[in-house]
């Protein structure tokens, strides 16, 4: 299981933060099922969607967890050209250690004033 949790956070710093397509492509399966509401199907949705976000966007993790041939990441993805970072659960599934399912939970990162419960929701700092 620690195996699938590496293999999904290399996935990710190949896409978001690298933006190597070409090692990414050896990460998701081409035939990739998406749920998220945000992102168009199969990996080639998902890659094009990348390509039109500006160069600054970063995905940072903050706790990964595995059971069986799934991993859920907790995470931040930032500079996105949006007001908010988003705080982001992902859940993915794997198959013959590659990414072949996605599902999301998408939040604006609060700020300290907007914290009803006066906690960060990611790490343990507000966003600067």
């Amino acid at each position: 299981m620690a195996d699938n949790v590496q293999i999904v956070l290399s996935a990710f710093e190949a896409l978001f933060n690298k933006r190597n397509y070409a090692v990414a492509e050896r990460f998701w399966s081409p035939n990739y099922i998406q749920h998220s509401a945000h992102i168009a199907p199969g990996r080639e949705g998902l890659f094009e969607l990348v390509k039109t976000l500006p160069d600054t966007l970063r995905y940072d993790n903050h706790v990964a967890a595995a059971s069986g041939d799934y991993v859920i990441l907790h995470g931040r993805f930032s500079g996105h050209g949006l007001p908010a970072a988003w705080v982001v659960a992902d859940i993915l599934r794997l198959e013959d250690g590659v990414l072949a399912e996605h599902w999301d939970v998408i939040q604006d990162e609060a700020t300290r004033e907007q914290s009803r419960s006066g906690l960060p929701m990611f790490g343990d700092r507000f966003p600067g």
